[in-house]
């Protein structure tokens, strides 16, 4: 009997609001259980949703017993491979915020449980669906841009005022223990998404640290880059991490022309504006100047964050479940296309700057030298295999800066704006 309404549980009451908000306007999707260690998350939840219907855990082992068929991962992004590796094995489909894992290991013990359990594991790279690049995929695949041969990808967040209501003042929270090349799908995944081409090698960049850093507690370099080779012998440049200035902006050239979003300074919400300029001889379009459009999106999709494209990862998610062939899921190989490339630009960073290869896990043959792969700059999960999240050595940071933090973060919390970007609220349909 074919499901008219999937059963989804959140983890994560914070960054999980977009995803409790989709399920509020969905037709064929509803909360039932919510779980986070933070019960006045959960508390804020359950004054805003007004549901008795949905069931609140601060512990997992109880959330996970929930009668559900789908949980969202939205819980520490250095945590979701093993959460959602449990998840697989209980028979829930499992939705995983960014990022996929921390370690190769992680990453092979992810796929195989994927591939045992048949269950639907969709990676939530949220600005793979914001229009302008979505618009670029689209081109892209109906051959209007050609073979593709170059393309960038750029995520600057300048993160230094909410930092203490994103990392709760705690100096082992993952952000202040992240390398620079870690944080990488927002900048990497949209052009791996757009062009469906596996990343073979890449080269690793670590940008210097500042006082902008320091004095927050982050101890990798202020920025990340990483030179992806792609399997067609294509180059993309990714960038990201905490300059001064915000920035999202995608480009893609082909043997055809090239495609790219608008930039903040151009209009506030430049990634749903894109340009096409395609040459006059080859391309399909034939113009001397470029066209200059916003796609069009969804109505419902424009409330919520990231470009309303929060709205279009779990509504693929969703319909993947229910069947519809045509739900455009990142699946978790392609999760690892995005995510392997930062993992491995730090080896080469650690190296000197060598290229180091981007392995296909795919390919069982491929698994088995990394089974025991924990190198990573979380100490737990990296054991003895551990780096420092600086290439050149730890990093001391006075844990006065993290009581400062934390103090920071409970004053924010008193006065409502802890909440970062009022995320309990957005996309919201506040009228139902």
């Amino acid at each position: 009997m074919k499901k008219e309404k999937i059963k989804i549980g959140v983890l994560g009451a914070y960054r999980g609001t977009s995803m409790i908000n989709y399920c509020e306007i969905a037709k064929s999707a509803e909360v039932v259980a919510i779980c986070d260690k933070f019960e006045p998350a959960l508390e804020r939840q359950k004054e805003l949703l007004k549901d008795d219907r949905i069931t609140y855990y601060t512990e997992f082992d109880e959330f996970l017993k929930h009668d559900m068929d789908a949980v969202v991962l939205a819980n520490y992004a250095n945590e979701h491979a093993p959460f959602a590796i449990r998840c697989l094995n209980a028979g829930k489909h499992v939705f995983s915020e960014v990022l996929p894992c921390q370690t190769l290991k992680e990453a092979v013990e992810l796929i195989e449980t994927v591939e045992k359990t048949g269950k639907v594991y969709a990676y939530g790279e949220n600005y793979c669906y914001m229009s302008a690049p979505y618009e670029m995929r689209r081109l892209y695949k109906e051959g209007k841009l050609g073979e593709f041969e170059y393309g960038e990808g750029e995520y600057i967040h300048n993160c230094e005022s909410i930092w203490p209501s994103i990392t709760y003042g705690q100096k082992d929270h993952w952000r202040n223990n992240m390398y620079a090349t870690f944080y990488c799908t927002h900048s990497l995944g949209p052009l791996i998404h757009i062009t469906g081409l596996r990343p073979v090698s890449v080269v690793g960049f670590e940008g210097t640290k500042n006082a902008r850093k320091l004095r927050v507690g982050a101890k990798g370099g202020q920025f990340g880059i990483e030179m992806v080779t792609l399997e067609n012998g294509g180059i993309i440049k990714s960038i990201h991490g905490d300059l001064y200035k915000d920035s999202i902006w995608y480009t893609v050239y082909g043997s055809k022309g090239r495609a790219e979003s608008a930039r903040e300074d151009v209009r506030k919400d430049g990634t749903s504006l894109i340009y096409v300029n395609i040459d006059e001889f080859d391309g399909e379009y034939k113009n001397k100047e470029p066209l200059c459009y916003e796609p069009d999106m969804n109505s419902v999709s424009k409330s919520f964050g990231h470009g309303g494209s929060d709205f279009y990862c779990m509504d693929h998610f969703v319909n993947k479940i229910l069947g519809h062939k045509d739900a455009d899921i990142i699946d978790v190989y392609e999760a690892l296309d995005m995510f392997l490339p930062g993992l491995l630009a730090y080896k080469s960073v650690l190296n000197g700057g060598v290229p180091v290869e981007v392995p296909n896990l795919r390919l069982k043959s491929e698994r088995d030298k990394y089974r025991e792969d924990t190198f990573c700059t979380d100490k737990k999960a990296g054991k003895d295999m551990y780096v420092p999240p600086f290439s050149k050595g730890e990093v001391e940071i006075p844990d006065e800066i993290y009581k400062l933090m934390y103090k920071k973060w409970q004053e924010d919390l008193v006065s409502d704006s802890g909440y970062t970007n009022d995320a309990f609220t957005q996309g919201r349909i506040t009228d139902k």
